[in-house]
């Protein structure tokens, strides 16, 4: 459920906006989302994990959280996001 540095890697490389980028909202955003899809499929198997389960609705929650921080200062930003990581938003 965790990742691990080559693809925490390509997903700042991926994401990142500026070349020493590495903690931005976009690259948080992008980590979070990625570890909230191995999570979803690890309790598709696993449905009495309930430890698990409450990490993923608290990481759903802080990526949403996020997601409103850059829909507040730009738009176009967040629409590119959205469709760069195939979310709904």
């Amino acid at each position: 459920m965790t990742l691990d540095t080559a693809e925490k890697q390509k997903l700042i490389a991926s994401h990142q906006v500026h070349a020493t980028d590495t903690g931005s909202v976009e690259v948080q955003v992008a980590m979070l989302s990625e570890r909230i899809s191995k999570l979803s499929d690890h309790l598709q198997g696993n449905i009495h994990d309930y430890a698990s389960r409450q990490g993923l609705l608290k990481m759903i929650g802080k990526r949403k959280r996020l997601l409103s921080y850059i829909k507040d200062k730009n738009s176009k930003n967040y629409q590119d996001l959205i469709k760069k990581i195939g979310i709904r938003g």
